[in-house]
């Protein structure tokens, strides 16, 4: 039986935050990548992905992330994750994502993060 998964799109700003919730996997994760590049497509490069009910994600799942950032933070934007449990978090941080990523606890933390700091060079 297939895991669901949703992707569901807010705005601070101009930030978008994109929740994400239940399985990002192999079959999901084209949901996932439709999702961002309609943020990209719209010029909208400034995101949070907000995973609180995000329960598991892949190596595919983790693969978007990768396959985003560079063409993101060349449009001038960045990516910032926040609110994973810890066994998701556990993942993101085995794989060193937060040397790449400004993860941080809320969405407001995120939205913050993009008024104080300078968005990384890729």
């Amino acid at each position: 039986m297939p895991h669901p998964f949703k992707v569901h799109r807010t705005a601070e700003g101009d930030v978008s935050v994109l929740h994400l919730e239940g399985f990002l996997d192999a079959h999901t994760a084209p949901v996932f990548e439709q999702a961002i590049q309609a943020e990209l497509d719209a010029n909208r490069p400034r995101l949070i992905v907000d995973g609180e009910k995000l329960t598991y994600i892949s190596s595919a799942g983790l693969g978007v992330f990768m396959g985003f950032i560079e063409q993101i933070r060349e449009l001038g934007g960045d990516l910032k994750i926040c609110g994973l449990s810890p066994k998701v978090r556990q993942i993101f941080e085995i794989l060193g994502f937060q040397a790449i990523y400004d993860m941080v606890e809320t969405v407001p933390d995120a939205v913050q993060r993009f008024t104080t700091s300078p968005t990384p060079e890729a």
